[in-house]
This record gives C-alpha cells, structure tokens and sequence, in this order.
C-alpha cells in the first residue's frame, strides 16, 4: 500500500499568492512518477509538462472535495496535476478516485489531449483511507490558511523514508 501526502508551496517571486498543490506518493512528487512513466513509454512530448494544481487558477472548493472526487471538474476523473504552467485546462493528468470504507484507490489515469496514450500500466495506487483523509485534511487546513508555516513543506505525510 502508498502513503500519500501533498506538498502546498506559495509561487514564486512576484506571484505568491498562486501557491500550488503537488500530491507526493510514497515521498515522491507524482510529476515525477508521471515523467519517468512516460518517458519509458517513449510518449512525445514528456518530461516537464506536469506541475502541481493551482487552487487560485480553477473552482476549487477544498481539498476533500476535489480529492475525494467530488469536485466534478472533470466528470468520472480527478485532475491531479495541471500543466507546469499552473493552468489546469493546458495538459491536466486525471485519474479516478475511488473511495471505500478502509481504503482509496487511484486508477485509470488520463491525459485528455492524447487519448490515444495508454496509461493502464500506471498505478493503481492504493492508499489507507485513514491516512489518506488525514493527508487531504492536513491540505485542506493549509490551503485555508495559506500563509502558515506548514504551507512550505510537504502535508499530511505520516513519516518520511529516505529517497537514497
């Protein structure tokens, strides 16, 4: 099973209020995850199109709502990445979130502009539904407040494990 957490950092210089959402699977940024993916794929264009989701940028009503799959932004699918330019409607990843008693699967993933790709081999990633809902709360507490400490460094992990 995946831990998930979410890193909610302020944008840069000039442009701080537009802070972004970037979910993080077992401490990996999934941009990441997703470049790696579709490099190995040989997809064209890959690598560096993926960046976090801009609250500011689209009808983002919280964290639990939108990672819960209920934002309907998408139909069935969840945006969780935009395009590294921040806009969600540029180059969005989508998956399907789906949600039982005990667990939270992630699975299905899409990228809406090349639906010729083929991402089944791509998750799923299933994660605890306790520590999932801890993640998404500690998030929607963040971008609440978001010029907290806690909005600099990564949310919601239980523990970190070393990369190396």
């Amino acid at each position: 099973m995946s831990e998930i957490g979410f890193e909610y950092r302020p944008g840069p210089p000039g442009r701080t209020d537009v802070h972004r959402i970037m979910p993080h699977i077992d401490t990996i940024p999934l941009t990441d995850l997703i470049d790696t993916f579709e490099i190995c794929a040989g997809m064209e264009p890959a690598g560096d199109a993926y960046g976090g989701l801009v609250p500011l940028f689209f009808r983002f009503a919280s964290a639990t709502d939108h990672f819960h799959g209920s934002s309907s932004l998408r139909g069935e699918k969840t945006p969780v990445l935009a395009c590294s330019c921040g806009e969600l409607g540029c180059w969005p990843l989508l998956t399907r979130i789906s949600l039982t008693g005990d667990l939270v699967v992630w699975d299905c993933f899409e990228q809406p502009y090349r639906t010729t790709r083929d991402y089944t081999a791509f998750g799923p990633f299933l994660f605890d539904r306790d520590q999932y809902d801890n993640a998404v709360q500690v998030l929607d507490a963040a971008v609440t407040a978001h010029d907290t400490p806690e909005s600099q460094r990564t949310v919601g992990q239980a523990h970190h494990r070393d990369r190396s």
